[in-house]
C-alpha cells in the first residue's frame, strides 16, 4: 500500500468554486476525455480492465468486465446508467463528490460512454438531494457549452446525450433494476433475472449501470495509466476510493485512501474514538453489511479481506459505535429502516422484516420471551437469499451478525430493557440539558 491518504477523486474539493468548469480545466479535467477520444472505444475498455477498478458502488464487480459483457450486434441502442441513488445508512461519499466537482463525474459519464458505444445516458440522483441535481445539470449545461457533450464531442463526430434525473426518494432504487423500472416512469421494483440489465435493461435495450464513484475514477485512469492505478491498493483491491466515517469519532468525514486501508489507521486520521472511550463494533459498507467489532481493526478494508472477515466492503461506509451503544437498539433502528423502505414486491421481504421489527422492539423493552432470540435466527433464515433482491439479504445481515457477537446482550432483552443497560442519552452526539425561556419556563435544548 502506498501513502495513507490519496486524493484523487477529493483533490480539489477544497478548491475556491470547484465545481465550475474553468476551474476543473485547471487541474487537468477532461484530459482523460481527449485521450480516450483518441483510442478506439474497445481500447478504453481494455484499459480500464487491466487497472482492474472494481465497482465502487457495493459488489466490487470488475468495471471493464461489465462493459465487455455489452453485446456488439444488439439492434437497440446502449445505454449507460450511473446510479447516484445514495440513499444506504452511514453512506456519504457520492453527495460530497458531486457537490464539490461534479465535472469529475460528468467526464467519467462521456468517457464511459464513449467505451462502450452509448449515445444517451442517465445520472440518476436521489430526490431529497435537490443541491446536487441542481449542481448536476449546472455542470452538464458547461459540458455541453464546451463541446463535451451534444453532437460531434470535440470534433470527433462522436454523440452523447446526458440526462439527470430526480429519483422520488425510495431506498429500493438503489437497486439497479427498481432503478430502470422507476427511470421508465414505473414504481421501482427490482425485476427478475435473467434477463440481465447488460442484455435487456432500460426500455429493453443493452444498458451499463454503475456507481457514481466507479464512473467518477475513470478520467484519472485514463489520464495517468493503468499502472498508476494499479499501484495503489492490494494485490486483488487495485485503487484509491473514499472511506465514510461516521459515529462515534472526533473527525467523521470522508478519507480518501488506498484499498486496504485499515479502521485502525482510519480512526487515527480523524482523531480516535472520543476520549473515554472504546469501540464495540462497526459496520464496514454500510448497514447492510454485518457488523464487525475490535478484534478487526486491523483487517484490511478491501473486498477480499472483509470475505474473510465474514462481511462486505460494501459502500465503505464504516459507522463507528463506541462501548456506549445498545446493540440490540442498533439493529432495531437498521431493520425499521428496512422494513419502511421495502417495496412490498415480495412475500419474505415484506412480512419477514415486519416480523423481525416486532421481535427487536420487545427484546429492547426487555419483554422478550424465552427462545425468542433463536426465532428471530429462524426468521432470518426464512428471509436471506429467498427475497427478490438484496434488501431482504441486507436486513438480515445486521441482525445475524449483531446476534453472533453479542448474543447476551440480546438474551438480556428477556429480562431488562436496553435503555438501562446502555442509557441512550450517554451514546449521543449531542448532550439534550434543560434550560428555561426568558419566562422562567423550563425548554429542552441541544449542546454540542
Amino acid at each position: 500500500m502506498t501513502d495513507v491518504l490519496t486524493p484523487v477523486l477529493s483533490a480539489n474539493w477544497g478548491d475556491d468554486r470547484a465545481w465550475r468548469l474553468t476551474n476543473y480545466e485547471r487541474r487537468g479535467g477532461y484530459q482523460g476525455l481527449r485521450k480516450a477520444l483518441s483510442s478506439s472505444p474497445s481500447e478504453v475498455v481494455s484499459l480500464v480492465k487491466d487497472a482492474n477498478l472494481r465497482g465502487r458502488g457495493g459488489a466490487g464487480f470488475p468495471t471493464g468486465l461489465k462493459w465487455s459483457f455489452v453485446p456488439k450486434n444488439n439492434p437497440n441502442p446502449t445505454y449507460l446508467v450511473v446510479n447516484a441513488d445514495e440513499s444506504e445508512p452511514g453512506t456519504c461519499k457520492d453527495v460530497p463528490l458531486m457537490m464539490a466537482s461534479p465535472h469529475t463525474l460528468v467526464e467519467g459519464v462521456i468517457i464511459s460512454s464513449y467505451a462502450i458505444r452509448a449515445n444517451t445516458a442517465f445520472i440518476y440522483v436521489r430526490g431529497e438531494v435537490l443541491h446536487v441535481v441542481r449542481r448536476m445539470q449546472q455542470a452538464v449545461r458547461e459540458a455541453y457549452s464546451a463541446g463535451y457533450a451534444g453532437r460531434n464531442v470535440l470534433g470527433t463526430g462522436y454523440d452523447l446525450e446526458i440526462v439527470v434525473h430526480a429519483g422520488a426518494g425510495a431506498y429500493i432504487c438503489g437497486e439497479e433494476t427498481a432503478l430502470l423500472d422507476s427511470l421508465e416512469g414505473r414504481r421501482g421494483q427490482p425485476r427478475l433475472r435473467p434477463p440481465f440489465p447488460a442484455v435487456a435493461g432500460l426500455y429493453a435495450s443493452p444498458t451499463v449501470i454503475n456507481n457514481v464513484e466507479s464512473i467518477a475514477s475513470v478520467p484519472s485512469i485514463l489520464k495517468n495509466g493503468k499502472n498508476w492505478f494499479a499501484s495503489m491498493g492490494t494485490e486483488k483491491s487495485k485503487g484509491f476510493t473514499i472511506y465514510s466515517l461516521s459515529g462515534h469519532v472526533k473527525r467523521p468525514g470522508q478519507f480518501e485512501a488506498p484499498m486496504g486501508i485499515t479502521l485502525r489507521e482510519l480512526i487515527e486520521l480523524s482523531g480516535g474514538i472520543r476520549e473515554g472511550h472504546e469501540l464495540k463494533f462497526f459496520t464496514p459498507g454500510g448497514s447492510s453489511t454485518p457488523m464487525l467489532t475490535s478484534e478487526h481493526l486491523d483487517t484490511p478494508l478491501d473486498y477480499e479481506s472483509m470475505a474473510a472477515a465474514g462481511s462486505m466492503l460494501g459502500t465503505k461506509a464504516l459507522q463507528v459505535f463506541d462501548d456506549t451503544t445498545s446493540v440490540v437498539r442498533t439493529t432495531l433502528r437498521f431493520v425499521e429502516f428496512y422494513k419502511h423502505e421495502s417495496c412490498g414486491k415480495c412475500t419474505p421481504c415484506r412480512e419477514g422484516s415486519w416480523w423481525l421489527v416486532q421481535l427487536l422492539m420487545k427484546l429492547e423493552a426487555g419483554k422478550g420471551s424465552e427462545g425468542d432470540v433463536d426465532k428471530m435466527l429462524d426468521l432470518c433464515d426464512n428471509i436471506g437469499g429467498k427475497a427478490f433482491c438484496a434488501l431482504a439479504d441486507g436486513a438480515v445481515a445486521c441482525v445475524t451478525s449483531a446476534v453472533k457477537y453479542f448474543r447476551d446482550e440480546f438474551e438480556a432483552g428477556y429480562h431488562t430493557p436496553a435503555w438501562e443497560l446502555f442509557p441512550y442519552e450517554k451514546s449521543a452526539l449531542f448532550a439534550v440539558k434543560a434550560s428555561t425561556d426568558g419566562a422562567g419556563n423550563e425548554k429542552v435544548g441541544a449542546n454540542a
